[in-house]
């Protein structure tokens, strides 16, 4: 069964550990800026009716320029002070016909819509679903004096992507849980979490990096380029 579903990009990050001038949404990659990368991917993928762009004041006109070549473009708003205000902003302007929220970072531009289908058609099952990678390396627990504690299980472990997709009803709950305890998230999954409910994984695409420094710009450019090719 095919549920409304509204793609809200989160795009209203300060970039501080990029270290440039100009937002990393805004990155050329390949003869086009990050986000038109992010939105195209979500613009061609079957399950998405529409998409909302959260993003900086700073780069609204510059986003909005690039947004509104796209025909499922509900709108750009600006973001708030975290991640989850943020998030919070892009759902009051999603339409009130959307069933499903699929919440995604911005700078991820390479991730496929095929894996996008994926997570957002298991989400209709399980009300709540995220794109994540098994763990290769091994990880290690530290205290503050960076004093190995201990070692999990990799085999438990998933590192964790976007799109994060939730049933709206579930979503909206989570974000006035946040608020009412004043939680500090890092991710839409944990505000799920938080409230005791159950969250699916779904296998995605190392691929489907961050942008996080300059060194990932050129990791994201030698893969546009090897699917050109």
């Amino acid at each position: 069964m095919k549920f409304f579903t509204s793609a809200i990009i989160a795009a209203s990050g300060n970039s501080t550990r990029m270290g440039l001038e100009i937002s990393k949404q805004l990155i050329n990659l390949c003869g086009k800026p990050t986000i038109e990368h992010t939105l195209s991917a979500f613009e061609n993928c079957d399950v998405i009716d529409e998409i909302v762009v959260v993003c900086r004041e700073c780069d609204m006109d510059s986003i909005k320029a690039i947004a509104t070549k796209f025909s499922k473009l509900k709108a750009v708003v600006t973001g708030g002070d975290t991640r989850d205000k943020s998030v919070s902003n892009g759902v009051k302007a999603c339409s009130d016909a959307a069933q499903f929220f699929a919440i995604h970072d911005g700078a991820r531009p390479l991730v496929k819509s095929d894996d996008i289908t994926k997570v957002v058609e298991r989400a209709y099952e399980c009300k709540a679903c995220t794109l994540s990678t098994a763990v290769t390396d091994t990880i290690k627990v530290v205290d503050s004096d960076n004093v190995i504690l201990s070692t999990p299980n990799r085999a438990t472990l998933r590192a964790v992507q976007t799109p994060q997709v939730f049933e709206r009803e579930l979503y909206l709950k989570a974000i006035d849980f946040t608020v009412e305890n004043k939680l500090s998230v890092t991710d839409d999954c944990s505000m799920v979490e938080a409230m005791g409910e159950r969250v699916e994984v779904v296998l995605g695409s190392s691929e489907n990096i961050k942008l996080t420094t300059v060194t990932d710009i050129k990791f994201a450019e030698a893969i546009l380029q090897s699917r050109e090719a």
